[in-house]
């Protein structure tokens, strides 16, 4: 019997997923008004739901959507969180299914780790820990929401919210301007912040704090995700805060969310249509870079951009590649190096086509290409005007920034089970580079 690639089963489970939603959303009882959606825009909903994207072809969903559609919308988001082999997986659990040694495989994919044990364990504790912190954002939420809209709708936005900013989705239902109208609530703000930071963390991460409970017997993994990522969210803050100074003057609050949101949340407490040209060029580079591997935040991940720096420093000094005593092993360094030119080489693309179609400026395409792609669903109204072929290329681009552009391209390795399947070994050649 042939062995079907767990990457290709990955895959198709995202795909399905987006399909079906696809079609839910594009269904009259999802929709206000008939054509409030045409089809390409339903799919581009759908995707953008499923990848934790956020990116909308509308300017408000809370008056394109009916309650169904919100809630078709909301579940696509969490499923796409958690992935659907990890729901999957815990629906089986709960039911009592036996859960065999494929879909162990599928979930050591799914989250990266390097052998099979503990993986329904992995998978309970994942989906518990999700439920805890999107209950918690929730009751927080209501505190903000009660007052200002009847407990019904106001019930209704503080799940709707707790769900999005936990996957790092980005959608809203407060109108047309995200969280602009709330950018001086530091109640809602902190609460956004801290379920994007969890989220974006990854469980991997967390469940490491909680078992070890001590900074220095934190794994590498924990503590170069948790390096690096406190590090970009300084240093996005105090950039955004000195670039826009001479502009709308943002406050600490204002550019410390900015600085969150990027890594890639998608939600705004500012116009970003407005923001000087250095703020956009470090929103693109902290969108790019993203957020933890095995986490709701997309990008190349914190790791990966770790790994090339260090690489590039440890080169140009002459040293071994080195991180707290360790060794980083060449296959890292050739996977990361190998996730940087995929992900440049999809978006370039992406770019060209969106030109060739659509009259846009190359700083905003750039914006909404590297948003698309990292997940994020920050927009600077780019996304509005383009034409139904350019959103459809965008919607595939938040598909390969979710899955991964390596998982994309392991599915055409048809010896994916072979843990050596170079036979022949060649004559080395050198190759003039640079």
């Amino acid at each position: 019997m042939k062995k079907v690639s767990p990457y290709l089963i990955i895959v198709a489970s995202f795909l399905s997923l987006i399909l079906v939603g696809t079609i839910l959303l594009f269904l009259p009882i999802s929709q206000t008004s008939r054509g409030a959606l045409n089809f390409v825009d339903s799919f581009f909903l759908a995707t953008s739901a499923v990848t934790n994207t956020g990116l909308s072809p509308v300017a408000d969903l809370s008056v394109t959507l009916t309650v169904f559609g919100k809630i078709v919308l909301i579940v696509l988001v969490q499923i796409g969180g958690l992935s659907v082999v990890t729901f999957s997986v815990f629906i089986m659990y709960l039911i009592g299914v036996n859960i065999g040694i494929g879909d162990r495989v599928l979930i050591k994919e799914t989250f990266n780790q390097d052998n099979l044990s503990g993986m329904v364990k992995l998978v309970k504790r994942i989906v518990i820990y999700t439920f805890i912190m999107e209950f918690i954002a929730f009751v927080v939420n209501l505190f903000v929401f009660v007052g200002r809209y009847d407990v019904l709708k106001a019930v209704g936005i503080s799940a709707f919210h707790a769900i999005s900013s936990f996957n790092n989705a980005g959608f809203d239902l407060l109108g047309n301007k995200s969280l602009q109208a709330f950018n001086n609530d530091w109640l809602l703000n902190i609460n956004t912040m801290i379920m994007i930071m969890m989220g974006g963390l990854g469980f991997i991460v967390v469940n490491d704090i909680y078992e070890k409970r001590s900074l220095r017997k934190l794994s590498i993994h924990s503590k170069i995700v948790l390096k690096v990522n406190l590090v970009l969210w300084v240093f996005g803050m105090l950039i955004f805060k000195i670039s826009e100074h001479n502009g709308g003057s943002l406050s600490w609050l204002e550019a410390i969310f900015l600085s969150v949101t990027a890594r890639t949340a998608g939600f705004s407490t500012i116009n970003t249509a407005n923001i000087s040209a250095l703020t956009t060029l470090v929103l693109i580079i902290l969108m790019f870079i993203g957020g933890a591997p095995s986490s709701t935040a997309g990008g190349i991940k914190v790791t990966t951009f770790y790994t090339l720096v260090k690489g590039v420093s440890s080169f140009s000094t002459g040293r071994q590649v080195v991180t707290s005593k360790r060794l980083i092993d060449t296959a890292s360094r050739e996977k990361a190096s190998l996730l940087l030119t995929a992900a440049l080489l999809l978006i370039t693309f992406v770019m060209i086509v969106i030109l060739l179609i659509d009259n846009v400026t190359f700083e905003n395409v750039v914006f909404e290409s590297v948003a698309a792609f990292s997940n994020t669903g920050l927009t600077n109204g780019t996304l509005l005007t383009l034409h139904g072929g350019s959103r459809a290329i965008l919607a595939l681009l938040m598909f390969a920034g979710r899955v991964g552009p390596l998982t994309l391209l392991s599915i055409f390795n048809n010896k994916w089970y072979k843990k050596d399947f170079h036979n022949v070994e060649y004559i080395e050649e050198k190759v003039m580079i640079g």
